[in-house]
């Protein structure tokens, strides 16, 4: 029924059902905008609140931990030579180091086969090779009976005893080398080849032993060194670390090396100058607590940040409304906020440390934590074995906070409810946009029809009054009346 005017009455019946309608449409249109606008926005700021509560239980969570202030800073005046880790059970202390020698595996060179022999192959048997204690027996048959057969098969089973080979041809022929992972002395590597098929290939395996007892001779001995390169060789002998601390010596198989200082563990990297130690230093580490505790007050100002943002209320200038945050006059919000301050300043224990105060962190005017550096690093210089009874255990400042927290944060609590109401909210808004669509189309519709069943009238009233105006100007008196 749009866009049609009256023409029997010559009124503009769209214009005046639309403006109707308009006219009907506005304040409840105004009041669910509104409403959604408001909801939304309280949305986003129940959203920025749990999220600025997480972060701060974050902060709380590594806070909570005994540990912190236990740990122990460990630092290696050449720590290109020696790295080390120390646990909490170290105890403070310097210690002097030299390394000696490194941890080092075994590698050899098994018997060359000449250009002719390179590619004949073996007889079928065994080849067990040792690592230590560890061993790897390779079945030989006519599937790997050849030099590259039996690397393969080295390779396929040595990962348990961290053996590998690989073929080298050097100036004396094809050989296999042999490479074992196995640091430390007596971990060297041996084979011990058994021919039992002796016409499956042309070469024994036997060929192939190495016990371990081959040495390299003196290099200035060059008939010695010829006769040696043309057979086995022993590449690098396996070989444990030994290193001195403080004038004691200490063997270890590996490079890794633990118990040496109770709860320290040392990487050595490289040999030490003769007479020229490194030193290792033990200490408490203070600067690990001190970050987490800083932690705790950055992640705590920003929670405050973020409440008093959502619950501020600004003048903008006479005449003119002052801008609300989303959540002014929220009981959630100030319940929360008197919550926790009045745990932070709640006094535990009777020992030096019992506050907050006690190690520098204050409350400014605007609610946020503001921290005296130099006095933090006073209390942990003279009490830093109390800093663990303020902040951990059950009775501690940290879990006191986080219990305090959790009904806000958890599954099914305060913020995840409101926010449940609040997004019912904006359904029913949605619903209630479509019922007064529905209902404002209902409402044109009539009056469309009222107003076009007025215009009809109208129209066939004018049509009589015309009709009755021509009969009467046609009847005698009437045309007599005209002449004179």
């Amino acid at each position: 029924m749009a866009g049609v005017t009256g023409i029997g009455s010559g009124i503009d019946i769209d214009g005046i059902v639309k403006g109707m309608v308009a006219a009907e449409r506005a304040p409840k249109e105004s009041q669910l905008v509104n409403l959604e606008k408001k909801t939304t926005t309280q949305i986003t700021a129940i959203g920025a609140l749990k999220s600025a509560i997480s972060e701060f239980q974050t902060a709380l969570g590594g806070l909570n931990k005994p540990e912190l202030f236990q740990a122990r800073s460990a630092t290696s005046s050449k720590s290109d030579l020696v790295s080390v880790i120390a646990s909490t059970k170290a105890g403070a202390g310097s210690y002097q180091i030299e390394v000696k020698s490194l941890a080092g595996s075994s590698k050899i060179a098994l018997q060359p086969l000449n250009a002719a022999d390179a590619s004949a192959t073996f007889g079928g048997g065994t080849l067990t090779f040792k690592v230590g204690d560890k061993s790897l027996t390779v079945t030989v048959d006519e599937a790997n009976n050849t030099l590259t057969g039996i690397r393969d098969a080295i390779n396929a089973g040595g990962k348990d005893a961290g053996l590998t080979a690989t073929i080298v041809t050097d100036d004396a022929g094809a050989r296999l080398v042999l490479s074992s992972a196995t640091t430390g002395a007596g971990e060297d590597i041996t084979v011990e080849g058994k021919t039992t098929n002796a016409g499956l290939g042309s070469l024994s395996l036997e060929v192939l032993n190495f016990d371990g007892s081959i040495v390299e001779p003196d290099p200035s001995d060059e008939a010695a060194m010829a006769l040696y390169r043309q057979g086995p060789m022993t590449l690098a002998k396996a070989q444990s670390a030994q290193i001195s601390v403080d004038g004691l010596l200490i063997t270890s198989k590996t490079n890794k090396v633990d118990g040496a200082i109770e709860g320290v563990t040392l990487d050595l990297k490289a040999k030490t100058a003769a007479d020229e130690p490194l030193t290792v230093t033990v200490a408490e580490d203070k600067a690990g607590a001190k970050k987490q505790i800083q932690s705790f007050v950055d992640s705590y100002n920003k929670l405050i940040g973020v409440i008093n943002a959502q619950t501020k209320v600004t003048a903008v200038g006479d005449g003119k409304a002052p801008v609300t945050g989303a959540l002014v006059g929220d009981a959630t919000a100030r319940t929360l906020l008197n919550t926790i301050r009045n745990e932070l300043v709640n006094v535990q224990g009777d020992g030096a440390l019992r506050a907050l105060t006690d190690i520098g962190i204050t409350t400014q005017k605007d609610g946020t934590l503001a921290m005296d550096s130099a006095k933090l690093d006073k209390a942990m210089a003279s009490n830093f074995g109390e800093l663990s009874g303020l902040f951990t255990g059950d009775k501690g400042l940290a879990s006191r906070l986080d219990a305090k927290l959790k009904p806000y944060t958890e599954t099914g609590g305060i913020l995840e409810q409101r926010n449940k109401a609040m997004t019912e909210t904006i359904s029913k808004i949605d619903d209630q946009k479509e019922a007064l669509t529905r209902r404002l189309a209902s409402l044109q519709e009539r009056l469309y029809k009222q107003f076009n069943a007025m215009d009809l009238l109208v129209g066939q009233l004018s049509n009589t009054s015309s009709s009755l105006l021509a009969s009467l100007e046609n009847l005698p008196w009437a045309a007599s009346n005209s002449k004179k």
